[in-house]
């Protein structure tokens, strides 16, 4: 917390988050659901304090009262973007679940290192209050509401669409858009209100990509390949900015932390590329591909061409550097972004992936001419999976990163991570000349719950995060 008296929660600014205290505890979804174990889904708290007893350790865990929902992502009841409300707190964390559409409110505020869950809101509410399903973003509002986004209706067709909770009660207020305004599809979002604008994303149609992915599935249009861009106040669809092929599955969305920015970058899975999205001098909103990893031919592999598969990517909070992990291939990128249009490579570590030189997939032609990385081992345990889900510290020095994607994808592409568990890791991140260099004193082994190896998901600070965080 910043120290001021009479401050709401967070930092008043990105550059003042950056001096906050570092990281002692994390928090993780971790994910049953197509393991094969029959429990439920869990809020982890991890010890990352390295002046712990308990480092490197999860030192507490929350389950979900039912099963299957697939956890996900998370985001809070208010962020820095309540800084000027000294009645707000940071204290709950809202939990949505992507499959089962549950809701879940969890109190970190009593006890932060062991969470309690404090409300449970049903399907049903999003499925009639506001024709929705399968909750994915959550962000909390300036106005104390907090906004979800949505990928579906409640029959799986794709939808994206906004559900608004009372940041008091968490109940199902309504929709945030226009009724007829959803859009095709839906998944992430952020908002920039000093340019009026939303901007949201698309991933599928949920139950075209439940139990895994289907090439077919693009073709058939049930994945999505645009931007949508809604104007704030009004809650009005402006424009939907298509990126093509090869803007196909635009995942993760950042606008620049600075909130008099006007562009930020968005990445894009299928194509593994990415897009930077700005305001024209006309007062609309465009998109142009600054990053593009070329695919490898492989044999061995369920396609001849293995794409890279951008999945999670996050901004520094001195918006300098944009970090992204590709999914396929196995590696984490840092690219100094100080020229906006022409982010330049500066760090890149191998962690896992398809590729490893001892495995099953022998790579015929790499357009980058890198060689098969060797596995990743830490502490004598070789890492299955590959990284997805990045965190970055406060002060930019250190990366967390998980491996799981989403269980039925991760039971397609990296079945021995349903065997063995997820990972998290750490990264050591030059912030000078840029760089990444894997701590190989850190790490936590998902495949020892006491409960059966288990899926960790996206990671959470208590006090706030560069992913969470927006600011007015």
């Amino acid at each position: 917390m910043a120290s001021c008296s009479g401050c709401g929660p967070g930092y008043r600014s990105p550059l003042d988050a950056m001096k906050g205290p570092r990281e002692e505890i994390l928090y993780l979804p971790c994910i049953y659901r197509n393991t094969g174990i029959l429990k439920p889904d869990y809020l982890a708290t991890v010890d990352v304090d390295p002046k712990s007893p308990t480092y490197c350790q999860v030192i507490h865990r929350l389950p979900m009262p039912n099963l299957r929902d697939e956890l996900h992502h998370s985001g809070w009841n208010a962020c820095s973007s309540c800084f000027d409300d000294a009645s707000k707190k940071r204290n709950f964390l809202i939990l949505p679940s992507l499959i089962s559409s549950r809701i879940y409110v969890v109190d970190v505020g009593t006890n932060p290192r062991a969470p309690k869950i404090h409300k449970m809101v049903e399907p049903i509410e999003l499925y009639w209050k506001c024709g929705l399903a399968n909750p994915h973003t959550s962000h909390c509002l300036g106005s104390g509401q907090i906004m979800i986004s949505c990928m579906g209706d409640p029959s799986g067709n794709g939808k994206g669409g906004f559900v608004l909770l009372d940041g008091e009660t968490f109940e199902v207020i309504g929709n945030w858009e226009h009724q007829g305004e959803a859009v095709p599809f839906g998944y992430d979002f952020w908002y920039q209100p000093r340019h009026n604008v939303m901007i949201s994303t698309e991933w599928g149609a949920p139950k075209a990509l439940v139990n895994g992915f289907n090439p077919a599935h693009v073709q058939e249009g049930l994945y999505g390949s645009a931007l949508n861009i809604w104007d704030w106040t009004t809650h009005k669809k402006l424009q939907r900015l298509d990126l093509g092929e090869e803007g196909a599955i635009p995942l993760e969305v950042r606008f620049l932390h600075d909130p008099s920015a006007a562009e930020g970058y968005v990445g894009c899975a299928l194509n593994s590329t990415v897009f930077r999205f700005y305001k024209t001098a006309e007062g609309d909103w465009a998109a142009e591909k600054v990053i593009s990893i070329p695919s490898k031919k492989v044999e061995g592999w369920m396609l001849p061409e293995m794409p890279s598969l951008i999945t999670d990517i996050l901004i520094s909070l001195d918006d300098r550097y944009l970090y992204f992990s590709n999914w396929l291939h196995g590696d984490i990128r840092q690219y100094d972004i100080t020229d906006r249009r022409n982010p330049r490579l500066v760090g890149q570590v191998f962690l896992g992936g398809s590729i490893v030189r001892d495995g099953p997939i022998r790579v015929l032609e790499d357009p980058e001419n890198q060689q098969q990385p060797r596995p990743c081992i830490i502490k004598g345990k070789r890492i299955p999976g590959s990284p997805q889900m990045l965190q970055l510290s406060l002060d930019g020095r250190r990366l967390y990163v998980t491996t799981s994607l989403y269980s039925g994808w991760d039971k397609q592409f990296y079945p021995d991570m349903i065997r063995e568990g997820s990972v998290m890791m750490q990264i050591d991140v030059d912030t000078v000349d840029g760089g990444l260099t894997l701590n190989e004193d850190f790490l936590v082994d998902f495949g020892k719950e006491p409960d059966g190896p288990v899926l960790a998901h996206e990671l959470r600070y208590p006090g706030g995060d560069c992913t969470s965080d927006i600011w007015l």
